[in-house]
This record gives structure tokens, C-alpha cells and sequence, in this order.
């Protein structure tokens, strides 16, 4: 019986410990953190676009982390700054994601704002970047014989599209191009250095110069 009681006592202490380093400790940190002054919050058509995100499984192919210079070449593959918590202040809920089979998305919109090229790249990933291995997406787009008043007709490379129609992007591509938009994060975290005082120069006192004319 003491063996019990002591394996039981040992089980509550370390699953006390483990939540207090996983659950307590990194909870009280980011507990009070506040959003960037430049960070907006999503727009109901991003957010409808993160849905189709999520429903996708974007975030098993894509992190929305890039990594301090210190731990891996995130910034010199320009993804940009390390991502710091109120970044994600208004993402409920985080998509981090921990595979990279493609790049960071973190800054796509700061790379990539043109939203022909979003569509297109749904469309026929291998378009825009030969040799992708991304899915493509058919059924977030339709294939019409003629546009009709308020199509967003794709212009997609020469030899891309079905010959003598056009493809025309559902509302949900769209949204989603909105949300990838809209994943711009170049803007400062750190305040600005301090500028040098202007006319700080030493000046000499006030008798120092009559007693070096003398």
C-alpha cells in the first residue's frame, strides 16, 4: 500500500510541475500582451477566408512562424522578422502550424500582394512555380463559357485555362485570397532607436574661455 500511495503522490507532483511549466508559466507571460499599433483586425470577408484556410488544411503544409536569425535562415529567405505574441492577437484560433512542404506565410501578402497572381496560383500552382508539389483547387473556381456582370475571371497563363472558356473564382477563392492578403506583418514591433540629442556637443564652461584667451 505505501508503494502506491507514493506512486500516486509522485504522479500528482509531476503532472503539478508539467502544468505549471506548460499551461501557468506561459500563460501568465502573454496574459497582458497587446496587439502592434499597425496590426488590424480581419475583415469579415478575411475572416470568411480563413475559414476556408482552416477547411483546406493549409496550416499542415504552412507555419505562420518565422523563426528568430538565430535559429534558422527564416529572414534571409524573406519571410521576415520573427513573429512575436501580438502578432497573433486577434487569430482565434492560432494557426502557428509546425510543417514547412511549403514556405512561411506569415508575410505572403508583403511578398505577394497581387491577387491575379492568388488566384492563378489556386488555380494551377505549377503556373507560378514549376515543380510545386501543391494541390491544386478546381472546385473554388468554375469553368463558364462566357463571364457574366461581377465574374473575377482568372488571367491565367498562356496554355493554362480550358481553351475557349474562361475560369471565374467562386466567392470563397476570393475570401481566401483577402485573408492571404491581408497576411502582412512588416510592420515594427521595436520602437525606433533613439535619434541623437541635436547640439549635444560639449561646450566648454563658462570661464573656460576667458582663461584660454589668456
Amino acid at each position: 500500500m505505501e508503494n502506491e500511495v507514493k506512486l500516486a503522490a509522485g504522479a500528482v507532483v509531476s503532472l503539478a510541475i508539467a502544468t505549471a511549466a506548460l499551461v501557468v508559466l506561459p500563460y501568465m507571460q502573454v496574459r497582458d500582451v497587446t496587439p502592434p499599433e499597425a496590426l488590424k483586425p480581419y475583415t469579415s470577408a478575411q475572416l470568411r477566408g480563413r475559414d476556408v484556410y482552416i477547411a483546406n488544411g493549409c496550416v499542415y503544409c504552412h507555419s505562420q512562424q518565422p523563426r528568430d536569425r538565430g535559429l534558422g535562415p527564416d529572414l534571409a529567405r524573406g519571410w521576415g522578422r520573427a513573429s512575436v505574441p501580438g502578432d497573433y492577437f486577434y487569430d482565434k484560433p492560432h494557426l502557428l502550424g509546425s510543417m514547412r512542404t511549403g514556405p512561411d506565410l506569415f508575410n505572403i501578402g508583403g511578398r505577394q500582394p497581387s491577387k491575379d497572381w492568388h488566384l492563378g496560383h489556386l488555380y494551377q500552382p505549377r503556373a507560378y512555380v514549376p515543380g510545386s508539389i501543391m494541390p491544386s483547387y478546381p472546385y473554388l473556381f468554375e469553368v463558364k463559357d462566357a463571364a457574366e456582370p461581377g465574374d473575377e475571371v482568372l488571367n491565367l497563363p498562356p496554355g493554362q485555362g480550358p481553351f475557349g472558356r474562361v475560369v471565374v473564382a467562386r466567392p470563397e477563392a476570393l475570401d481566401l485570397v483577402k485573408y492571404m492578403q491581408g497576411l502582412d506583418h512588416t510592420y515594427p514591433v521595436l520602437p525606433p532607436a533613439p535619434k541623437a540629442a541635436q547640439g549635444t556637443e560639449a561646450q566648454p564652461p563658462a570661464g573656460a574661455a576667458s582663461s584660454a584667451a589668456s
